[in-house]
């Protein structure tokens, strides 16, 4: 089976939002392929890396979420200046939901651990927070935290005192904060607007819906199910209405949605409502 291209895994992944009979009968008047078989599985997995780079930081987290130490190697690549998910990953430490035992680590990841600040080693982790006055210093401080005792630990000194606001914001950056202790550290338009400029997004059908150009984010969405399998049928969920809504059965608007596929440089919701227009 060959390798589709990342047009044809785009549109393969909104045809799984249809029924068979629909999918069937659109591929054959657009001579789309089927499916990719898990044959192709471990060529995805290599390429991931290079279109890793501009993908949203919550979604490497998503892979991560897996506990799978060779999905883990190649988010590696893509969190080269997130020093707490690196050190998080080469510690083994677990991101799944209610995973407490450490993960095998590539040794060559291992050996990769950042560099651990000098505030932490002099004042621990909630006195190397304290001591932040930069967002540099803010960062590093806060790639100290790694598990789930430490951010409770940071909720609870933040409570107990309000930490600095570069070490906040370096905290609220990190795409595992847990979602409640961002919304006490901000809620002001302009905050959220920051914190979606790093790339925290609220799930996968933010992601489905909100992000562009379209076939990059489609792309990502069809090798959700190796990637963050998990997750993806949420993204799914998202999009489903508008699929069948816009194009449904309809032969002539998956024609269009092909042709405008590769050049269309906005959302997934404006692509297939275009598509359906058109047609």
């Amino acid at each position: 089976m060959r390798d589709n291209n990342r047009a044809e895994q785009a549109i393969g992944f909104l045809l799984g939002l249809v029924d068979e009979e629909t999918a069937e009968r659109v591929r054959a008047r657009t001579g789309l392929p089927g499916p990719e078989g898990p044959e192709l599985v471990e060529l995805r997995l290599k390429r991931a890396w290079t279109w890793a780079r501009q993908l949203p930081a919550s979604v490497a987290l998503w892979i991560l979420e897996n506990d799978d130490p060779d999905l883990n190697a190649v988010v590696w690549h893509y969190i080269a200046t997130d020093a707490g998910l690196r050190r998080a990953v080469a510690r083994g430490v677990p991101f799944g939901p209610g995973r407490a035992e450490p993960l095998i680590v590539d040794p060559g990841i291992r050996d990769q651990e950042p560099e651990i600040p000098d505030s932490y080693v002099r004042h621990g982790l909630v006195g190397a927070l304290r001591e932040v006055t930069s967002m540099g210093q803010g960062r590093a401080a806060a790639s100290m935290v790694l598990t789930s005792d430490d951010w409770w630990t940071v909720a609870e000194a933040d409570l107990d005192r309000p930490l600095p606001g570069y070490a906040r914001w370096a905290l609220c950056v990190r795409p595992d904060c847990p979602p409640w202790l961002r919304a006490e550290f901000g809620a002001h338009p302009k905050f959220a607007h920051r914190v979606r400029e790093a790339g925290i997004l609220d799930g996968p059908a933010d992601y489905a819906t909100a992000h562009g150009p379209a076939v990059g984010v489609l792309e990502v969405l069809a090798m959700g199910h190796v990637l963050f399998p998990a997750r993806v049928q949420e993204a799914a969920d998202a999009l489903r209405p508008l699929v069948r809504e816009h194009l449904g059965d309809r032969e002539e608007a998956w024609a269009v949605l092909a042709q405008l596929m590769e050049t269309f440089h906005g959302r997934t919701p404006e692509l297939v409502m275009t598509a359906g227009a058109i047609a």
